[in-house]
């Protein structure tokens, strides 16, 4: 792998502060899909997408299941935050500020700016190489001995030192884009009124560990180095900020609390869960911990109590509901499933399309056929907000035992489509098209898909 290409993923990867439809459920490294801790991030995000000027909808914030601390953009459209940054974050201002600091490399376009500094230092190194090359071709064109010797001294200098001044050259040109990250995110957080104290906590915290070997060095540390000049100017920064001492409000704090115990129910064993919240935390950040827990260690009918007991204190809150339809639907028992995610489903006013897709699949397994209808209208809502492979496919589900052979093939087609299986897709439209008329709705999406092509 050339240099540049090697700087383009390294880098692009750390640039930040150095992401299946049910809750917290993922492998280690992919993506974790959950509406609760989906709502939390976006009510986190919106003030500071706003003051940054990126409100136009088009931004999101996904979820990484990995425990190093670490977050990073890799476009205009995604900030990637790891579970490490949700799990080691004590407030909700922690956040805030790392999704702060990725908005000012997305509103500064950074990504693009390093991607161009990239190109331009690859082609300086193109001709570096070109210049040893050409001195030891003289060198050894030469017939004195010493000559030769100078010249290929030169060009083996030349070849040896070329890439170290590239990689100066790029290390120099993100502190400055950090550095440009760090004072547009103190301007968004005054903007939103909100203290920079967690994420001048969060670099102070990380800053300790740069007298660390890279091995022991978090990912976010290796990737955004913290100079003790910016380190400095940040701190000064933030404490002129009239907002320094702004806390979060007790009913934020309380949700930023839940969600933490929910990842480590879902991601950490029941072991490990029982002795971060043990049974004498009796808040209820630690109670529902702890039924999540039980569920995995001891199964449904140890968990249900406890899960009960959440909704009791808190009976408007969709996720305890969610939670106890999730539990049910994994155990075998989908009809039981079915009231609990119906009633998370209206506590959300119908607006998280995880939700809606969840109680589809438990509608499906249900296996009772008047309940189809009320799967496929909750799958096309959701599918209209969440395109996923996972919704497609129990839309095609659906469709196959409603009896309507072509719609089955047309979700199949999208469902392929958007794994990237092109031939997958192309074969499930054509199969599609030839169940619809010509020029219909659904034969030109079809048609659209046998059509497509990557390049295009």
């Amino acid at each position: 792998m050339s240099i540049a290409r090697a700087l383009t993923w390294s880098l692009i990867f750390g640039l930040a502060l150095a992401l299946l439809p049910v809750p917290a459920n993922a492998q280690r490294g992919g993506f974790i899909r959950d509406a609760e801790i989906e709502t939390l991030l976006a009510d986190y995000a919106r003030p500071i997408f706003r003051a940054a000027g990126l409100d136009g909808g088009r931004i999101r914030v996904r979820i990484i299941h990995s425990k190093a601390f670490n977050a990073f953009v890799l476009d205009g459209r995604n900030i990637f935050i790891n579970t490490g940054v949700l799990q080691e974050a004590d407030t909700p201002n922690e956040v805030i500020g790392v999704i702060a600091h990725e908005s000012g490399h997305i509103a500064g376009g950074h990504l693009a700016g390093l991607r161009a500094k990239i190109k331009r230092d690859q082609t300086r190194l193109l001709l570096l190489k070109i210049l040893g090359i050409g001195a030891v071709i003289a060198g050894a064109a030469s017939g004195d001995q010493a000559t030769r010797e100078a010249a290929g001294g030169i060009g083996k200098g030349i070849f040896a030192g070329s890439d170290p001044l590239i990689m100066r050259s790029i290390l120099s040109y993100r502190r400055v884009q950090e550095s440009a990250a760090d004072q547009a995110a103190l301007a968004y957080l005054n903007a939103t009124r909100q203290s920079a104290r967690g994420m001048l906590e969060t670099f102070e915290r990380f800053a300790k560990q740069e007298v660390f070997s890279a091995t022991y060095q978090d990912p976010y540390v290796r990737s955004h180095p913290m100079g003790r000049a910016r380190l400095a100017q940040l701190r000064e920064a933030a404490s002129r900020s009239p907002y320094y001492g702004r806390r979060d409000p007790p009913e934020l704090q309380l949700r930023h609390d839940l969600m933490r115990a929910k990842l480590s129910g879902y991601l950490e064993r029941p072991r490990t869960v029982f002795n971060r919240y043990p049974a004498s935390d009796r808040s209820l950040p630690a109670r529902y911990a702890r039924a999540i827990a039980t569920y995995f260690a001891s199964g449904i009918d140890r968990a249900l109590p406890a899960i009960e007991a959440l909704i009791r204190a808190r009976p408007n809150n969709p996720y305890f509901w969610e939670l106890k339809g999730d539990l049910l639907l994994r155990s075998g028992r989908a009809q039981a499933a079915i009231a609990p995610l119906r009633k998370a489903n209206r506590l959300t006013k119908g607006k998280a399309p995880l939700i809606k897709l969840r109680l589809a699949q438990a509608l499906l397994a249900a296996k009772d056929k008047r309940q189809l209808d009320e799967a496929i209208k909750l799958l096309r809502n959701s599918l209209v907000v969440e395109r996923s492979a996972l919704g497609y496919r129990q839309l095609a589900s659906a469709y196959w035992r409603k009896r309507r052979p072509g719609d089955a093939y047309l979700a199949s087609a999208q469902a392929y489509l958007i794994e990237g299986k092109l031939k997958d897709a192309k074969r499930f439209a054509k199969r599609a098209q030839a169940q619809f008329p010509r020029g219909s709705a659904s034969w030109i999406k079809a048609d659209d898909i046998l059509k497509f092509s990557p390049s295009g």
